[in-house]
């Protein structure tokens, strides 16, 4: 199998060295070897032998709830972020005109924390004085519709994206919310009720601080009225079926479909009274969600959205917030150990980052005017130019890997290539930049800033509605340390991501090949894995396979589900294969043409041997070492109910163990912990 373009793309990677350093980061060659433990038998635990001294001898940061290679990444980008936005602030007025001045006045605001603590509760008294003067159900779900613009809750979150059946148009979608937790197992799974309890305590703690009435009975109706949602809501894999998320409703048939709720009060809140139609994700959900609702005391929903107000607002408020909101979101769900500082938390919930996967990331910020300051420093036009027309190589390697395709027909394979065609490369930054001119941002008014702010990115969405998709938009911000495969057909590399270790300009090609290689690899299998397979060439929802090829997928996908639902991070804790499915299937199909390309890339020579590791080997050292990292029990817990992306050492041992090239690099046998039966090894992509 070919992988010509592949090749040529990351060895001039390798050469466009005005990105990195003069020397690898890791290593003499790229791997840090120190960090390796060779004693370790690889067929046992790959990831222990490429990452296990720097496993043994790496402490958790305290204000973490975790520690990798990634997230040193991630350090370097807030870091970058802090010195830019520090600069801003020093130049800016009190009323700034200009997008760096509006950036430097955010972060003022931010950093003032004198000015935070003597405000007290008043920046959230508008939402407050709105609750307590609810006396209806339909003024309460209008309440709801406006979480999009401030701080206030709603059991069911409305968003825009490209509709997948008529993917030139954008659509409103409406999907299940409602709960405080990570996912409703925290409420509804024996194994969690300590954190349950701890979070009513918090839930009364933050009462208090608002001076709400008979706060510790309130919490209790919280948390009750909360476990009640979680019992009615889908499940995260269930939440994975792109097929059953989708389901076009009008709002009079949504209406009587769930009687319990006022849609038109809701979407006048959301500024969406002109919609005719939605979406409806988990639609079996919606009228046992509203049912709970509807029978609810008022007292109850109105402590529920204070208490959620406040929580929302935590992190722009005094100490005493920060620090009960710290003792839960980040100590009891993560096992973080202290609080990050305070110009950390500026950085973030000013620059933003995932605003798709997670949009609270993104609310009320300026992500995208940071990234455009970000950019412009860092990641330079001319780089830019030349990393997107490297990477459009990628698409050319992945067709002749589909042409080689041994267990698809002739007919799904032509629709997949055609598909493969029309992919997007997206590189560094959105050609386009965000439009900020209308935000206000005052130096004295954080809370205001961050409604302001949220208000006109939430009008940005909802303007476009009726116009035509914008192909090249973008739904994570460049200073992102991560990349995503996107409703667009889009495949996309921020400029946070392009950095040592996932690319090094000056490191060995091998380790490349392993580490951003696989990576690209990666967002390209996510437009065939168990759910973006699901997707046509059009980016339409339709079923564009024939029947035999489906059920061989299935069959593949099954087997690798069934591998990674055995895997036990920590004891009793189990991996669930159908929520990871998506991204092992990617994880699997990026490695093997990560490596298929290396060795197009030697053009028939031998593999030079470094430190007496082959080709081979360093290609999958590559891979490991871009994993390499650790995290809480507390993290692991909070993982596997509700991230879709399987806990990093199984990143790793789950995906080689199914490469034959593995097994013959490292001399893998039978016995071996990670061995698997040549007939047992899934090979889909």
């Amino acid at each position: 199998m070919k992988s010509i373009f592949f090749a040529a793309t990351i060895a001039a990677l390798v050469a466009t060295s005005a990105l990195c350093a003069d020397k690898p980061q890791y290593g003499v060659w790229g791997f840090d070897t120190a960090g390796a433990d060779f004693k370790a038998n690889p067929g046992n635990d790959f990831f222990r032998y490429a990452n296990g001294a720097w496993l043994d001898r790496t402490q958790i940061p305290s204000d973490k709830p975790g520690y990798s290679l990634r997230l040193i990444m991630t350090d370097t980008v807030e870091a970058r972020l802090n010195e830019l936005m520090a600069k801003a602030a020093a130049e800016s007025g009190s009323d700034p005109s200009d997008l760096q001045g509006k950036v430097g006045a955010f972060y003022k605001a931010f950093m003032d924390e004198k000015r935070v603590e003597s405000l007290g509760t008043k920046p959230i008294a508008p939402e407050l004085d709105a609750v307590r003067d609810a006396k209806t159900p339909s003024v309460f779900a209008g309440l709801m519709g406006r979480n999009t613009v401030d701080f206030n809750p709603s059991i069911f979150n409305v968003f825009t994206d490209v509709d997948l059946k008529d993917p030139k148009r954008y659509a409103v979608y409406v999907s299940q919310a409602g709960l405080g937790l990570p996912d409703r197992d925290y409420y509804l799974e024996p194994s969690f009720a300590a954190t349950k309890a701890l979070y009513q305590a918090h839930a009364a703690k933050l009462l208090k601080l608002i001076a709400w009435p008979d706060a510790d009975a309130r919490a209790k109706d919280i948390v009750d009225f909360e476990t009640k949602i979680a019992a009615a809501s889908w499940t995260k894999a269930q939440d994975r079926d792109v097929n059953a998320t989708y389901n076009h409703m009008s709002i009079p048939d949504l209406q009587a479909f769930t009687p319990g709720f006022d849609w038109k009060a809701f979407l006048a809140g959301a500024s969406l009274s002109d919609r005719v139609r939605l979406i409806v994700a988990e639609k079996s959900a919606f009228p046992k969600i509203a049912a709970v609702y509807s029978a609810a005391l008022p007292d109850t929903i109105r402590a529920w959205f204070a208490f959620h107000i406040a929580d929302s607002a935590a992190l722009y408020l005094p100490r005493s917030f920060v620090d009960a909101y710290f003792e839960l979101h980040e100590k009891t769900l993560a096992g973080q150990k202290t609080q990050v500082a305070r110009w950390k938390r500026a950085v973030h919930l000013i620059g933003g980052n995932d605003c798709d996967m997670i949009p609270s990331d993104c609310f009320g910020s300026l992500s995208w005017g940071v990234g455009q300051l970000y950019t412009a420093v860092y990641f330079p036009p001319e780089a830019k130019a030349k990393i997107e027309d490297l990477v459009a190589h990628l698409k050319a390697a992945y067709r002749t890997r589909l042409e080689n395709n041994d267990w698809m027909s002739p007919q799904t394979k032509a629709e997949a290539l055609k598909k493969l065609d029309t992919y997007n490369i997206k590189v560094g930054y959105p050609d386009h930049p965000r439009d900020y001119s209308k935000v206000v941002v005052r130096d004295d008014d954080l809370v205001g800033d961050v409604r302001r702010a949220a208000a006109v990115d939430w009008a940005f969405y909802v303007g476009r509605l009726d116009g035509p998709v914008d192909r090249q938009d973008w739904s994570m911000t460049p200073q992102t340390n991560d990349a995503y495969n996107g409703s667009l057909r889009d495949i996309v590399f921020p400029a946070g991501i392009l950095q040592a270790p996932m690319f090094d300009a000056n490191a060995d090609a091998a380790i490349n090949f392993g580490a951003i290689g696989g990576v690209i690899g990666h967002e390209m299998t996510h437009g065939f894995d168990d759910q973006g397979r699901k997707i046509d060439a059009e980016g339409a929802l339709r079923d564009w396979w024939t029947a035999e090829d489906a059920k061989k997928f299935e069959v593949r996908a099954a087997m690798l589900g069934k591998q990674y639902s055995q895997f036990e991070p920590i004891p009793g804790v189990h991996v669930d294969g159908a929520l990871t499915m998506g991204e092992n299937i990617a994880d699997l199909g990026g490695l093997t043409l990560a490596l298929e390309a290396y060795h197009e890339s030697l053009k028939g020579k031998p593999a030079p041997v470094i430190d007496g590791l082959t080709g081979d080997q360093r290609v999958f050292l590559g891979w490991a070492q871009a994993w390499r990292g650790k995290v809480t029990d507390a993290y692991v817990k909070r993982q596997v109910v509700s991230d879709p992306h399987s806990p990093r050492q199984f990143r790793v041992n789950g995906v080689v163990h199914n490469i034959d090239a593995w097994y013959v690099a490292f001399g893998v046998k039978p016995g071996d912990k990670l061995y698997v039966a040549p007939q047992d090894r899934v090979r889909i992509w």
